[in-house]
């Protein structure tokens, strides 16, 4: 990519470009990367109409014809991957070795899970009394809008798109005003893979304008939306004017809970990978640490000595561990609630300000972050700060740590570290989470389904319970196939 790009809305296979432009920033270092245009009221509905038109050709084609295009897209995209890396850790701020271990292997492997998957749709007879043909058909469920945030905006997006593309659904996209690069980029890729016009098509600009227009049009049939859960509220009252469907993968204060008897390095290792991974920019992040007593003094001073040596630095540097955070605004709302737990009484042991270097100046720098002794009604530990944050929490027992587990708003996901595979499933049966990883943690293999409890949202993203459940909607057919019938009015 050149150092100043220009993108149009992708509307109909063809590229549209608006009078008004907002600009995206590098957060490393503030620099003006690219200028994307600005979808209207006008925009957004000719971007429902294309994919209007074009649901009745896609969703009639072949579960095969389908799921080859969407192999293409997978081949496309990992013909690119080096350089949509590199644009994804320019507009992010993310570690280019994040976006290369994880973001692109990851959405390939989407496209190509759910190509060859999507046979798996198929309907079920149902015995009935009298002589009659009872069956249902799973049908697409129409034009999909898909409203993705900042932090992972190529992978939170597929994880959407293919799975409606599968179906027979086409798609209207909505990416993050922040990172809206990568998905332009996408809609690129699925042109050369041969996705008829109206297909899939991206409309950018604000959320709280060109979102809420997309998520309030009449047009569409269902809204699919992964962001924090204030605004899930506002997608939710758009939606509901045309009783449209939503899902809704929302925020996270996910508990990560470590008891005496654990595999210590690998509990260490994950706890790391749990908090600090995409700068602690994650609705799963493991931001609430509990700690069984008998190992907390041990466990917490090797946790601090093995944070205090990520490396922080340029993105683009393929040995940068931890890069800076998405924007201005963020790294002020983190300051803000550092600030907070200090005034709490929380114990800073470990980061809490902005690293100090000339290469840090002109980007939204902040040091991973740990503080101890938190009380589980305190700021850092009920709300999701979404940045390099950990609350440390102490606790005795296994019934306590349910009852700190589950004394939370959220429900997203929970990490449980412990060597007694008996214990860990009776936590992980009594902890009010829609994801739990046991001895392991942010693991998303694309056939597993993702979503919260909650104030974290409902519906389940990956899986066949995303390609049935959210993308799909039951018709039930019954047949009559007696010879007598009755006369109702004589």
């Amino acid at each position: 990519m050149r150092a100043m790009e220009e993108y149009g809305l992708y509307i109909g296979g063809e590229w549209a470009f608006t009078a008004e432009q907002f600009e995206v920033e590098n957060p490393a270092n503030g620099e003006i990367i690219a200028r994307c245009a600005i979808a209207r009221e006008g925009e957004v509905d000719r971007a429902v109409g294309a994919a209007r038109r074009a649901f009745p050709d896609w969703s009639e084609r072949s579960f095969d014809e389908r799921g080859e295009l969407l192999a293409a897209v997978a081949a496309g995209l990992e013909r690119r991957l080096e350089e949509l890396a590199a644009l994804e850790a320019r507009e992010t701020g993310r570690p280019i070795k994040e976006a290369l271990a994880h973001d692109l292997p990851a959405t390939i492997g989407l496209f190509r899970y759910f190509a060859g998957v999507a046979p798996a749709i198929f309907g079920e007879t149902i015995p009935v009394p009298g002589e009659y043909l009872n069956y249902t058909r799973r049908e697409p469920v129409g034009v999909v809008a898909g409203i993705t945030p900042w932090n992972f905006p190529l992978w939170l997006g597929a994880i959407k798109i293919a799975p409606a593309l599968a179906a027979g659904n086409t798609v209207v996209m909505k990416p993050a005003s922040l990172t809206p690069l990568t998905t332009l980029e996408l809609a690129k890729i699925m042109e050369e893979a041969g996705l008829p016009p109206g297909v899939f098509n991206v409309v950018t600009g604000p959320g709280a304008r060109t979102g809420q227009l997309l998520a309030a049009h009449p047009g569409v049939d269902k809204v699919a939306f992964t962001g924090e859960t204030l605004t899930g509220t506002k997608i939710m009252e758009c939606a509901a004017r045309n009783i449209t469907r939503v899902s809704l993968e929302l925020g996270g204060k996910s508990p990560n809970i470590v008891f005496a008897d654990c595999d210590f390095e690998k509990a260490l290792s994950f706890t790391l990978l749990s908090i600090f991974f995409a700068q602690g920019q994650m609705c799963t992040a493991g931001s609430r640490l509990l700690v069984e007593r008998k190992i907390h003094e041990e466990f917490v001073a090797a946790l601090v000595e093995r944070a205090s040596r990520i490396k922080i630095g340029d993105p683009l540097d393929p040995g940068t561990e931890f890069g800076p955070l998405a924007s201005r605004a963020q790294r002020e709302k983190v300051e803000r609630y550092v600030a907070r737990a200090l005034e709490e009484g929380a114990h800073l042991l470990l980061g809490g300000k902005r690293p100090r270097g000339a290469e840090f100046e002109k980007g939204y720098y902040f040091e991973p972050t740990i503080f101890d002794n938190v009380k589980n009604d305190q700021a850092i530990a009920r709300e999701e700060i979404f940045g390099p944050v950990l609350a440390v929490i102490e606790f005795e027992g296994e019934e306590e740590a349910i009852a700190l587990a589950n004394d939370t708003d959220y429900g997203l996901a929970a990490g449980i570290w412990t060597n007694d595979l008996a214990k860990a499933h009776r936590v992980a049966h009594r902890v009010r989470a829609g994801k739990i990883w046991i001895n392991c943690y942010n693991i998303f293999p694309p056939g597993a389904p993702f979503g919260g409890f909650k104030r974290s949202g409902f519906g389940r993203e990956l899986g066949l319970h995303s390609l049935l459940d959210l993308y799909t909607e039951v018709k039930d057919i019954q047949v009559d196939l007696g010879r007598e019938y009755f006369d109702w009015f004589v």
